[in-house]
């Protein structure tokens, strides 16, 4: 898989708000909050509805595809083990199936592959068993 992320990163900070979705990463699905009150999905994740303003929000798993609604490809590491890791690029991926939230990732591209806006993209789901703990990030590919 091209630009799979070095062993050595930070994990992330797993913390109560957080933790369905990276409990979903683990089992290979996309899981975002949804409020109870008003229906809506919203990504990140939050205590309040961005819409309704409702404490009632829960979590929901997501069709793992999308479309890149922009995109970025940084030369320069942001973190020493990401040292000779780059270019590598970076996209919004906006979720069409799920109020049309957006989202970071990494694309998993060659450093120097053409990206389209608006293209079709889809979840890859890339684990760090030897982290502590252990993750799963969200990386995206151009899908077919």
């Amino acid at each position: 898989m091209p630009n799979a992320l070095p062993s050595g990163l930070p994990a992330p900070a797993i913390e109560p708000l957080t933790q369905p979705f990276w409990e979903g990463t683990r089992a290979g699905r996309l899981v975002i909050q949804r409020c109870k009150a008003c229906g809506k999905h919203q990504w990140g994740p939050e205590w309040i509805c961005h819409r309704c303003h409702s404490f009632d929000l829960g979590w929901e798993a997501v069709a793992p595809r999308g479309r890149i609604w922009s995109w970025q490809r940084p030369h320069h590491p942001v973190y020493p083990a990401l040292t000779g890791f780059g270019p590598y690029t970076i996209v919004l991926v906006e979720l069409p199936e799920a109020d049309g939230v957006r989202m970071v990732g990494n694309l998993l591209v060659p450093p120097d592959a053409p990206v389209t806006l608006g293209a079709d993209v889809e979840a890859v789901f890339e684990p760090h068993d030897d982290a502590t703990p252990p993750y799963t990030l969200v990386q995206w590919r151009v899908a077919g």
